[in-house]
């Protein structure tokens, strides 16, 4: 079951964003005490332990199962690609949609080993985002279309959410979103994606600056960064995203292209990611920067720079790890261990 998005312009997502729901202060503070009467040392388990407390604070359970695991994988195309920023045509992007469907993908066999479903939305497909260099990838109606799109592919009885993108000349789009908010120019932001060449990285880097320079008056406003500058599937990430807090749903974040959708609604609402963790650092250069920006640390560092949902599905089996000790372990008294 989906919930239907509660805006239909961007005002409106400007005031879902600004009436945020909070954790269970209940919860939390008996998660807490839970831990402190855990056969262990104090901070023996690390950021497991934080992780525990974190999740149960949003759930709103002090000693929670981890079920209902939902990954969604959105996908756009984007008119900027025409510009040979990516190693990759195009026509990747319908066809890897099919290989997602069919199952056949990275991120299915990841989030099947991790017990999550895969959902696929795609984001008219056949109708690429106007390229940025010549004018706003998207009308307002584009943007609220895509994030509503996110919106409703939430199921709000989910456990966790994880989301993923794909879509070729998205890290394009994400770098230039990245430098709108943040600071900085190509130079800072662009790396080689899908693998571009020095000659494709240089092109990128001009794309994105030129993109910068053409819509400069548009970008003090994060919501107008993403629309002059994003993609329908990095939109779908952010609405997602945020339909997630408004269910006080915890979420992994992913690699680059979904941390710039994240960074959107960080810039907006600071605390508006409160409830995600980041799953993971990718090889792509600025990552690492736009993590430190939005105050995320990572959970895994694997040198990947796939995309699809792939490093936050492999931090599910983290966050797992921390729930079932979190959960399972009995406590000094319970268990009759001196030290409690």
């Amino acid at each position: 079951m989906t919930a239907k998005a509660p805006f239909s312009d961007l005002n409106e997502i400007r005031a879902a964003l600004a009436n945020l729901p909070q954790p269970d202060s209940e919860a939390l503070a008996a998660a807490q005490a839970r831990n402190g009467m855990l056969t262990k040392p104090p901070a023996a388990l690390g950021r497991l332990e934080d992780l525990a407390i974190w999740y149960a604070g949003w759930v709103g359970n002090a000693r929670p199962n981890l079920e209902n695991l939902q990954g969604i994988v959105f996908a756009g195309n984007h008119g900027v690609a025409a510009k040979g920023v990516s190693a990759f045509p195009i026509e990747v992007t319908v066809q890897m949609v099919a290989n997602f469907r069919a199952g056949g993908a990275a991120i299915n066999q990841l989030l099947t080993a991790f017990g999550a479903r895969t959902d696929i939305v795609e984001l008219e497909l056949d109708r690429p985002t106007a390229d940025f260099t010549e004018a706003p990838a998207m009308s307002e109606q584009d943007l609220v279309a895509a994030m509503a799109a996110g919106w409703e592919a939430v199921d709000p009885k989910a456990g966790l959410v994880v989301t993923g993108e794909m879509g070729i000349g998205n890290t394009t789009s994400a770098a230039a979103i990245a430098a709108a908010l943040h600071g900085g120019g190509g130079e800072a932001w662009v790396g080689r994606g899908s693998g571009v060449d020095d000659e494709g990285l240089a092109r990128k880097r001009d794309v994105v600056d030129a993109g910068l320079a053409l819509h400069a008056d548009a970008l003090s406003d994060p919501l107008e960064v993403l629309r002059h500058l994003g993609g329908r599937e990095i939109a779908a990430m952010a609405g997602a995203i945020l339909a997630a807090r408004h269910h006080r749903i915890p979420v992994i974040l992913d690699g680059f292209i979904c941390t710039a959708a994240a960074s959107v609604l960080e810039s907006v609402t600071p605390g508006a990611l409160d409830h995600t963790v980041a799953g993971h650092v990718s090889a792509e250069g600025a990552h690492s920067m736009m993590l430190e920006k939005i105050g995320k640390e990572p959970l895994l560092s694997l040198g990947l720079r796939l995309g699809e949902g792939s490093g936050a599905a492999l931090a599910i089996g983290v966050l797992k790890g921390a729930i079932a000790c979190h959960s399972g372990m009995a406590t000094f008294g319970e268990a009759g261990v001196s030290g409690g």
